[in-house]
């Protein structure tokens, strides 16, 4: 097979990260703040449950552009003394008046991130036609008032000093906001909070997002009834209709969290927890189920043909999603389109063995792009979860609940123990790195820290298995045997291999352990402690709208 070497050798440096550690619990995050505003849950007294929503909250106020309130997602959460698995939907729904004809095709614009046709002014990936109803706020209040130990104010104040402080800019950030300028262009506020003077906010500053910290009090106050019936609720729609969006008062008030049981697969002596069939859960399933017929008895460390196993599973279990999602037929090559930067996901563990993990997202970087003038709420842009054409499984339908998702949150249960919970970002990215890291820690019992440092592959059924060099060259050398390879470092930007965060607990010492990816800089594990704003920025100009 022909290897493509194009994206090797770009960066010159090794990427590690460290890994916190404590028998009192752990918190992993795309960014180390939000991981510490978690953990300072598990400091005060708080559980596992109290630990993942207070990072969730803080994530609006430093790491706004993959998640937030605008956003939805999916969580699962062990519950050690009840020994059961809970699986939380909080994916968003569509419009109740939602019109294909708001979406006419665009045959010269690309496949969207979920592989659909693209439309006129690319209105379902931007701006107010491409938002639905957010389900991050009844998700995480639901989590806490069910499951969490602790006040709402307690667990949100973190986010609301932080949304005060305002959002520190390094240079990781500027990058980010750079990528993403044109789509921030296009909504003034956005604009005015994110490209000051027009140009990307620039490093050592800091950028004050306008109505965020008010916005986090009315909901760590009156909780979720405000954001979808009550007055919040009022200024939202407001602000949506007034920009185009067809949402209405009665969509928010009709939104429901799900709470169910969560889909279980079984694999080398482990239950592996996922929020199941509209998530990347059951490609999860059935690529340890094609491992397991091709590896039977796994080595004692991974080989060559170990990783072609991985490979060859990932390709099929892909394969059969595609067809059934209506984005291939049985014959056709690949349609999917490509979206390695957006979501963020996060994972907790307490003393008790209480674990969460937790994914949600805006879909794409920054979302729609649109920011909401009254609440400062930077919203999704999840219409493009959809397909624009009528008669398939995914066509845009009133009130129609996101079906199908890449967010794999995964807890990983032995001998009624929670082991390890893990989840990423990274669009279709996300379930390939996560089965991969499960699969290292349990065909070949690897710890959490050994098995986030491990190359990866990414197999999805494209035209080509991407490859880091860092394997050994037999294995690359027997996987380009059987597919067309492209050899692509890890790098922070572009991230190729998804970002990982995950925690694990040690039943016999209680050692609990956490890290988030070695790509993402800004990210990490948190130990417990009390939260403290750190002083990094304070004294950086702040760029006010």
């Amino acid at each position: 097979m022909a290897t493509n070497r194009l994206q090797a050798d770009i960066d010159n440096w090794t990427l590690t990260t460290p890994a916190a550690r404590s028998t009192r619990g752990a918190v992993a995050s795309q960014h180390r703040l939000a991981a510490q505003a978690g953990a300072a849950q598990i400091d005060a007294g708080g559980n596992a449950i109290d630990a993942i929503v207070a990072t969730a909250y803080a994530l609006n106020a430093v790491e706004p552009w993959m998640c937030g309130l605008g956003g939805s997602g999916f969580m699962v959460i062990w519950l050690a003394r009840e020994q059961r698995a809970v699986a939380l939907d909080f994916q968003g729904t569509l419009p109740g008046r939602i019109q294909l004809d708001d979406y006419p095709l665009d045959p010269g614009r690309p496949l969207t991130p979920m592989g659909f046709p693209g439309v006129v002014d690319n209105a379902n990936i931007e701006g107010y036609r491409s938002i639905t109803v957010p389900g991050a706020v009844a998700g995480l209040d639901h989590a806490l008032s069910r499951f969490g130990s602790r006040p709402r104010r307690a667990v949100m104040a973190p986010a609301i000093q932080l949304a005060e402080r305002g959002l520190f800019v390094d240079w990781f950030t500027s990058l980010q906001i750079g990528v993403c300028a044109r789509t921030l262009a296009r909504d003034p506020v956005s604009a005015s909070i994110y490209l000051p003077g027009g140009h990307p906010a620039l490093p050592e500053s800091r950028i004050r997002i306008p109505g965020l910290a008010e916005t986090l009090t009315e909901i760590a106050d009156q909780g979720a009834d405000t954001f979808y019936r009550g007055a919040l609720a009022k200024r939202m729609i407001d602000d949506l209709q007034a920009g185009g969006s067809r949402l209405s008062q009665e969509d928010l008030a009709a939104y429901a969290v799900f709470e169910y049981e969560p889909m279980a697969a079984e694999h080398r002596g482990y239950t592996l927890y996922t929020p199941g069939e509209v998530s990347g859960g059951r490609r999860q399933r059935d690529m340890l189920a094609h491992t397991r017929a091709s590896m039977p008895t796994p080595p004692a460390a991974p080989t060559p043909e170990s990783w072609l196993a991985y490979a060859e599973a990932l390709e099929q279990c892909w394969r059969e999603h595609k067809i059934r999602n209506g984005v291939l037929s049985s014959t056709e090559g690949d349609l999917d389109g490509e979206n390695g930067a957006c979501t963020s996901s996060m994972s907790s563990v307490d003393a008790d063995g209480n674990m969460v993990a937790l994914t949600y997202t805006l879909l794409n970087r920054f979302g729609s792009g649109v920011t909401l003038p009254a609440t400062g709420m930077l919203m999704n842009d999840s219409v493009s979860y959809f397909d624009p054409r009528p008669g398939y499984p995914t066509t845009m339908a009133g009130n129609k609940r996101i079906n199908s998702s890449n967010m794999c949150p995964t807890v990983a249960v032995k001998n009624g123990e929670a082991r390890f919970s893990v989840g990423a970002s990274g669009g279709n990215l996300i379930m390939p790195a996560v089965t991969q890291v499960a699969a290292l820690m349990t065909d070949f019992d690897m710890d959490l820290e050994a098995a986030i440092h491990h190359p990866r592959l990414d197999a999805s059924f494209r035209d080509s298995v991407r490859v880091d060099p860092r394997f050994a060259p037999e294995t690359v050398r027997r996987l380009g045997e059987r597919f067309a390879l492209e050899i692509s470092q890890q790098t922070v930007f572009p991230k190729l291999y998804a970002c990982v965060s995950a925690v694990s607990r040690d039943p016999v010492t209680g050692e609990c352990v956490g890290l988030n990816d070695p790509t993402q800089p800004i990210g990490g594990g948190a130990a417990p402690a009390p939260f403290t704003l750190d002083s990094l920025g304070d004294d950086g100009p702040v760029v006010r709208p």
